[in-house]
């Protein structure tokens, strides 16, 4: 384990997020995580912070109003791409992602919640804000394509407490 400059990440993070995405990890009665491709690895109020999007019908969601805290595994060896298919298409409510399907899940570092053992980057948040987002304040052209069933995402600003590469 390596401890890592997580402002030196962001443009691994972005990129990883805008090709095949990254895994946001939750702990609850099973450990889930989910593939996420929308969020923002940023610099916000003073801290290091990660904004992560997640739809209310996800199971993440539910899980994420019981808690303060997540983690984000990244791929960085091997893109995972049928992992992160799965995990984005898959739901944790119906099965166990991390249970034969090519994911470990392994103890975070700081917080109560697993990170992906096959990746190599992993941020550890604490929730900061949990902020709805809401029709009226949305560009219509976005709302237009990108959310026809009205189905918004909520935003979880998690100030990162440990950031740190597990790669060899």
């Amino acid at each position: 384990m390596k401890e890592l400059n997580y402002l030196e990440q962001l443009n691994l993070i972005t990129d990883k997020m805008a090709h095949g995405g990254v895994f946001l990890n939750v702990a609850g009665e099973k450990p889930n995580t989910m593939t996420i491709g929308w969020g923002a690895a940023c610099y916000i109020w003073g801290r290091p912070v990660f904004v992560a999007l997640v739809r209310p019908q996800r199971y993440t969601y539910e899980l994420l109003r019981h808690t303060d805290i997540f983690t984000v595994s990244v791929p960085t060896k091997d893109p995972l791409r049928r992992e992160l298919a799965f995990a984005g298409s898959a739901s944790g409510r119906d099965e166990d992602k991390f249970s034969g399907h090519g994911l470990t899940a392994v103890p975070a570092l700081k917080v109560p919640a697993p990170i992906v053992g096959e990746c190599g980057l992993h941020i550890e948040c604490r929730i900061v804000l949990r902020q709805d987002m809401t029709e009226d304040r949305m560009a219509q052209e976005i709302l237009d394509y990108t959310y026809k069933a009205h189905d918004l995402h909520a935003m979880y600003f998690g100030e990162v407490v440990a950031c740190y590469s597990t790669d060899e």
